[in-house]
């Protein structure tokens, strides 16, 4: 033990997609309700309170959070907390989530960061969002959504995870 401070480096997980404008639009497909229900939420309730400190909920309760930043069309980031079914505390350390939209002429920059990473999640973690993005994507051009599992499958192989059951 000392009492020196020391420097500890965390995961972090980046992914950017060119996207459909205008920002406004986009914005509107990672805050509202009916949207992130749809991509986000595969289908169960998800809802984002639209204001610094408002709650997060997706998946009906699967992750949980808070708002830390609220800055329309721009700039989103809460809280992640996952729930296993049934459990009133998530077993799992809190991490953050960041959406940053910037115009690209007719296109938007998005570009989502989720830290930190345990170790053993990380394949897991790109693996998610990933799938997630491309859901996001498809709904934005207008596209027919594949079936999340398929997608996950050949993420699952993309990021070398492991299968593995929830």
């Amino acid at each position: 033990m000392s009492d020196e401070g020391r420097l500890i480096k965390e995961s972090m997980v980046q992914f950017e997609r060119l996207l459909p404008g205008p920002i406004e639009r986009v914005w509107e497909y990672i805050t509202s309700s009916e949207q992130i229900t749809q991509w986000l939420g595969n289908g169960s309730a998800s809802t984002i309170d639209p204001r610094l400190g408002g709650a997060v909920n997706i998946g009906n309760g699967h992750i949980r959070g808070v708002v830390t930043q609220w800055k329309p069309p721009r700039l989103l980031a809460f809280t992640w907390d996952v729930f296993m079914p049934g459990e009133p505390e998530s077993p799992f350390p809190e991490s953050y989530v960041t959406f940053e939209l910037k115009r690209q002429n007719e296109k938007v920059l998005l570009t989502l960061k989720h830290r930190p990473v345990l170790a053993d999640f990380e394949g897991r973690t790109m693996m998610g969002w990933h799938t997630l993005l491309e859901m996001l994507t498809a709904q934005l051009r207008g596209e027919k959504l594949e079936a999340r599992e398929v997608l996950m499958e050949k993420n699952r192989i993309r990021y070398g995870v492991e299968k593995f059951s929830i």
